[in-house]
């Protein structure tokens, strides 16, 4: 039926448009239901000639059988032939029944213009350090880390401007979190003029657990060359990973917002948490570069602090660095 009332309604306005020049057009369909068209500007009829009316009238069809009398499901641009959407500028009508829409049609895989994006994202791995250019352990120094609960976390809020088809900018801000667990669970950080001091505690304790925690807040800005173009994934929380192979490196900068030195010990049966909240000569600003490679919807990173952990000449020579996962 719907074929045959397409068939009929293009040649019925075929030979009306031919034969008068009136400005309303009525179809009558059946016993008593009329199609009209009211054409103000004769222009448009080169508009309705690209129009796909088999598209347009079982739209109209849908919603009369659901005894839907609002507008059209689909705004005017989607009547367009494929091969003419681009061509034609869709006019705005009084119309009722038919959506006023600019919008035109875009091929998903075409590059679509400068676009940000924003999702929020947890960092979550583990951290350590390095002494000119070698781990600590190596040199079985009272500092070292334990790899293993030494974690390092961040959470940050992340925009994606895409720039071209297969590039795009990741920046940010957020918030990070150094856990430098130490391999010797009786190290004890002090302090005094000379500087921060890593020694031995001789209290004749069972300990258990000694670490030093530093919390930055972060900016990042990390330019991406994207392998999967504008193919695109849900992140674990909001926002959109690219599809597809991508590589990047940029800077990071932090500023240090909190620090602290724990002891974990069993004394007279007892277990004690002991914290102390110092700077502990820790440098105030961090910076470095960050490297991220990832596929699909898993990212890895790897940060590395060029500046030293530690003031000059108030501390070891140690440089920072941590790699993990980013949901």
């Amino acid at each position: 039926m719907k074929t045959k009332l397409t068939t009929l309604f293009l040649s019925l306005t075929y030979t009306l448009f031919a034969q008068q020049a009136a400005d309303t057009v009525v179809i009558n369909v059946g016993d008593g239901s009329k199609i009209i068209f009211a054409i103000k500007d004769k222009k448009d009829l080169e508009t309705m000639k690209k129009y796909n009316f088999q598209k347009l009238m079982d739209d109209m069809i849908y919603k009369l059988e659901v005894r839907d009398s609002s507008r059209l499901t689909k705004s005017s641009s989607d009547f367009l032939k494929k091969d003419t959407v681009n061509e034609v500028t869709v006019a705005k009508s009084d119309e009722p029944n038919i959506q006023t829409d600019e919008t035109k049609t875009e091929d998903p895989k075409k590059y679509r213009g400068r676009r940000t994006r924003n999702s929020f994202n947890i960092d979550v791995g583990t951290n350590n350090y390095l002494s000119s250019g070698t781990f600590p352990s190596q040199d079985n120094s009272q500092f070292a880390v334990r790899p293993w609960g030494s974690w390092y976390i961040g959470l940050n809020s992340i925009y994606r401007t895409r720039m071209t088809n297969r590039f795009f900018l990741e920046w940010g801000y957020g918030v990070s979190w150094y856990n430098f667990k130490f391999q010797n669970t009786n190290t004890q950080v002090t302090k005094d003029n000379s500087g921060v001091q890593f020694v031995a505690d001789a209290r004749n304790y069972s300990f258990e657990k000694s670490k030093l925690t530093a919390t930055y807040v972060n900016v990042s800005v990390v330019p991406v060359i994207d392998f999967g173009g504008n193919k695109r994934k849900p992140s674990f929380i909001g926002g959109h990973h690219s599809g597809g192979f991508r590589f990047g490196v940029g800077p990071y900068a932090g500023y240090l917002i909190d620090n602290y030195s724990k002891q974990v010990y069993v004394a007279n049966n007892n277990k004690t948490r002991e914290r102390h909240h110092d700077n502990f000569y820790l440098n105030n600003l961090r910076y470095g570069v960050r490297a991220q490679i990832g596929f699909n919807d898993i990212d890895f990173f790897f940060n590395y602090d060029v500046n030293p952990l530690f003031t000059t000449n108030k501390g070891p020579q140690l440089n920072a660095f941590s790699f993990g996962v980013t949901f």
